[in-house]
């Protein structure tokens, strides 16, 4: 028999540095769930990507116990990476802080592309440009 969720919890931590401090110990700790189990887990399927926002979505069943599944990194985290700037810009429309080749976005819309609502590259790479367009980000040809 299947066991029975009762609490889902979404989470965006750095990659191989979960803590049990917040925002984990509380989110966690309001169901019962072993909170350090899931710190070394998270920690240990995340330790190649150290550094990068990588969202869990957390599910957490009667017993205590918990499962859970890795999300890729936000795009706007990708596109600053990409771009190499600290933040987006606070007026996208007249203010840019940097740009991406077609070859940058092309690769963020292919790792997006399972999280996304399309399964379509272009599609995707058209989503990815629209947040990058939003944070004052050019694309250049």
């Amino acid at each position: 028999m299947a066991k029975k969720i009762v609490g889902l919890v979404k989470l965006a931590l750095t990659g191989g540095k979960a803590t049990p401090a917040p925002p984990v110990g509380p989110a966690l700790g309001q169901y019962g769930a072993n909170i350090v189990m899931f710190c070394k887990e998270y920690n240990a399927k995340t330790a190649d990507k150290t550094g990068l926002v990588i969202p869990a979505e957390i599910s957490i069943y009667e017993d205590r116990s918990f499962s859970f599944t890795l999300k890729t990194s936000p795009a706007s985290v990708l596109i600053s990476k990409a771009a190499e700037i600290k933040t987006g810009s606070g007026q996208p429309n007249t203010e840019k802080v940097g740009s991406i080749s077609i070859e940058q976005l092309k690769e963020i819309a292919k790792m997006k592309l399972k999280d996304l609502n399309t399964d379509n590259i272009k599609k995707a790479m058209l989503i990815i440009e629209g947040t990058a367009k939003n944070m004052g980000v050019e694309i250049k040809n």
